[in-house]
């Protein structure tokens, strides 16, 4: 039995980009049984076409619909040729169409290569239907793109608009206007549930700048690509506050940071004192306030309390939390041993000045180049003329942080004393209090820290969330930072895109002009990673190595390109590596499509006239490379630096290099690597080999930073998924680590990170994998090209 129905062919999304150098004109060819054949209207310049366009087919249980996606231009050329994915539907698998009555089915299917060779990706959207006639179906998530724009928000009392995402209703669905009804018939879904159903509690579903569905777990306030499905413990899990469990997981964050933070040297313990002086213990009330930033309470052997201040890497007795007008009378002041008679701050640093210089007079002269000096307390440091910077640390003696320390590490380290050095002299005494409420963090987060001058922004940061009550001791505002990272470089608000490489690294969105207040927003968000690197802060968020560079003024050259488009990256680099004449016929100009209008850019005047030869092809890639990473979004940049450098001037943050910089403003990743391990594929290895033993041993040796060095190393950047190493992408998609094995053993491993692979030579000893691999880790050298 056969039945007559309707197809429409609704559109689709992320279709692979064959030609480098410019976009595919798509059209979509349906083939039923081999003998009925129906072709859409070619959809001009775009790898997201949408066409929305019907045609009538007779089908039967047993047939086989095909749908084939081409490049128009090159199809017309020849018939094999252009070919960008094919989906094919089993019509009894989908519908019965021997039963009588209604048909209605929306299918998104996964584009498929025809043969082996083939590399295609994206997906197809198709409508099944028995209606037929009528118009062309609208598919909940579209919108057209002449009301792209208009969904903006109206203006704040600022004067200054947000984002349209940020007035969405939390019951609409990304893209579906408030109060409009669903094609056909056909429930609007929630954003709390999809096709499969409800979602489970306090999950929501979304879609990203470019069409890609993804789940939002606000009990935990992660994201993931995949579907939840419903945890069979799901009633215990209903109860729960979002906001405890994220501050636990703040709690876990706070204490690895300061354990990267604390001195590794031991801190003398107060001796004791008489008990005419001892403190009381203290109201309830104040014990159960969080310690300053810095500080931690220990006990001595004998049960007495005291408190460290790891900032000045001094003891006291008196508990921090309590003004010194409320300490109990006879109290000591600050000192590593208890004096014999009260001391005032003048005549302690004095007394402590002279032994320190009599104890440093007998190490003998300092180093070449070095210099010894007294801060206005008395406190000795030393100046390295040689690199510029300044210390604690007497260079004549053995320093506890540099024992078994690699070189980079201990570069790091003092470049990172030097800036904040710098940084301390910028403080400004007193207070700013910013309020803001967590649902409407990044609105409020504007507001307030648009309206205060920098050098108000310079006093300590007094956090407060509405309706709750405490003290910010330094807690508050990292989870203030913390939360806003995760609002303000969310790419559904298109200041921000994930890059082409994967999805979990970001770069500007050369189209974040949707949003005609994107500037001011840009100018805004270089204040607070400028802020968060002031006060010591760190945000959760990670870019391109582009990106830090563009910030800290370095040239651009084309082995960046590799972490934004690794497929462009490629084209260019082959462009250089061998002859073009009679191969490729470009011009010095670029297409890029805005809102579904393609422009032509020259890349120099009258660019679009002059052919690119082999002589003139190192300047073409140059200017390519340039237009694709700097020029494109050269005015968000500028914006963004405007807000940056008023908080870390450019002179000062120059010392770093992109990836240390990368380190600064997100901090060391906490690298699980037994997940690491188990998600890591091999070549020319197995998991059993002696060498991989080896790896993985002295990767177990390392600390966080060198971790994060490898996996930067490997991969080109720090940043870990969400779900684990199990996510990792690649320039093609999800990519496993890989280790193979490749290179003589005595060659340094190399990398490449389009493919997150590291090659490595099959070293005869582990002593001599341990050099070879530190030395291609803290060095950043030997990066494969492919």
């Amino acid at each position: 039995m056969s039945r007559r129905i309707k197809l429409t062919v609704v559109g689709a999304h992320n279709l692979v980009k064959r030609d480098v150098f410019r976009l595919p004109d798509p059209i979509v060819i349906i083939t039923v049984d081999g003998n009925q054949t129906q072709t859409t209207t070619p959809a001009k310049k775009t790898l997201s076409p949408e066409w929305n366009e019907n045609f009538e087919v007779t089908v039967m249980n047993s047939s086989v619909i095909a749908v084939q996606v081409f490049d128009h231009k090159k199809f017309k050329q020849k018939k094999d040729q252009g070919f960008l994915g094919v989906a094919n539907i089993q019509v009894g698998n989908i519908v019965d169409v021997t039963v009588p009555g209604e048909l209605e089915r929306l299918l998104t299917l996964d584009l498929k290569p025809s043969r082996a060779d083939n590399v295609v990706s994206g997906k197809i959207t198709i409508n099944i239907s028995s209606q037929l006639g009528g118009t062309a179906l609208t598919v909940p998530g579209q919108v057209s793109r002449s009301n792209s724009q208009a969904s903006m928000r109206p203006a704040t009392p600022s004067g200054t608009a947000v984002p349209s995402a940020l007035s969405q209703p939390q019951n609409s669905y990304p893209g579906v206007r408030a109060g409009s009804s669903p094609a056909n018939g056909r429930r609007q879904l929630s954003r709390t549930e999809d096709e499969q159903g409800p979602l489970p509690p306090g999950w929501e579903r979304r879609e990203d700048g470019q069409g890609r569905t993804y789940y939002v777990d606000h009990n935990t306030r992660t994201t993931t690509w995949h579907r939840p499905g419903l945890p069979s413990n799901a009633t215990q899990t209903v109860g729960r506050q979002p906001t405890q469990l994220a501050s636990n997981q703040l709690e876990v964050e706070r204490a690895r940071m300061m354990q990267r933070t604390l001195p590794t040297g031991p801190t003398p313990v107060p001796q004791s004192v008489p008990s005419s002086t001892a403190v009381t213990a203290q109201p309830a009330s104040t014990s159960q306030l969080p310690l300053p930033a810095g500080w931690e309470a220990r006990v001595t052997p004998e049960g007495r309390q005291y408190f460290v201040d790891h900032n000045t890497r001094a003891t006291t007795w008196h508990d921090p939390r309590v003004p010194r007008s409320n300490a109990p009378s006879g109290t000591p002041p600050q000192a590593p041993r208890p004096p014999t008679q009260p001391l005032t701050p003048q005549t302690l640093a004095s007394s402590l000045a002279y032994e320190q210089q009599q104890r440093l007079a007998t190490l003998g002269p300092l180093p070449s180049g070095w210099e010894m000096r007294m801060t206005n307390t008395g406190r000795v440091y030393f100046v390295d003329h040689n690199a510029k910077i300044t210390t604690w640390d007497d260079p004549r003696l053995p320093s506890s942080l540099d024992q078994n320390v690699p070189q980079y590490k201990r570069d790091f380290r003092r470049k990172l004393i030097y800036f904040r050095a710098q940084h301390a002299m910028q403080k400004q005494q007193g207070q700013v209090h910013i309020a803001v409420r967590r649902s409407n963090i990044f609105e409020d987060g504007y507001a307030e820290i648009m309206r205060y001058q920098p050098s108000d922004l310079k006093k300590r940061l007094m956090i407060k969330f509405s309706g709750e009550e405490g003290l910010d001791y330094g807690g508050v505002s990292r989870e203030f930072f913390f939360l806003l990272s995760h609002e303000m470089f969310n790419p559904f608000y298109c200041l921000f895109e994930y890059s082409a490489h994967d999805t979990y690294t970001l770069q500007i969105n050369p189209q974040s002009s949707v949003n005609p207040e994107h500037l001011n927003y840009f100018r805004f968000i270089g204040r607070v990673v400028g802020l968060s690197i002031f006060h010591h802060r760190f945000l959760d968020a990670f870019f391109v190595s582009s990106f830090y560079k563009l910030i800290l003024g370095k040239k651009i050259v084309l082995k960046d390109m590799e972490s934004m488009d690794a497929e462009l990256y490629r084209s260019l680099q082959w462009m250089l590596d061998n002859p073009i004449a009679g191969i490729l016929d470009n011009t010095f100009s670029v297409e890029e499509e805005t809102f579904g209008v393609t422009t032509t850019f020259d890349l120099k005047p009258g660019g679009r006239d002059i052919a690119v030869t082999d002589e003139n092809k190192q300047e073409y890639v140059e200017l390519v490379t340039q237009w694709k990473i700097e020029t494109r979004v050269q005015e968000q940049m500028k914006a963004f630096l405007s807000g940056f450098y008023e908080f870390v001037p450019k002179e000062i943050v120059s010392v770093f290099d992109e990836r240390e910089l990368e380190l600064l403003i997100g901090g060391i990743a906490d690298i699980d690597v037994d997940d690491w391990k188990k998600n890591t594929d091999y070549r020319g290895y197995t998991e059993n080999d002696e060498v991989i033993q080896w790896f993985w041993k002295c990767v177990q040796t390392w600390d966080g930073e060198r971790k994060s060095r490898l996996l930067q190393f490997v991969t080109g950047t720090s940043r870990i998924p969400v779900n684990g190493f199990k996510d990792l992408q690649g320039s093609d998609g999800p990519r496993h680590f890989t280790v193979e094995k490749a290179g003589d053993p005595g060659q340094l491993p190399k990398s490449h990170t389009c493919f997150n692979r590291l090659d490595l030579p099959p070293y005869k000893s582990y002593e001599l994998l341990v050099q070879k691999l530190g030395i291609a880790v803290e060095e950043t050298v030997g990066f494969g090209v492919e």
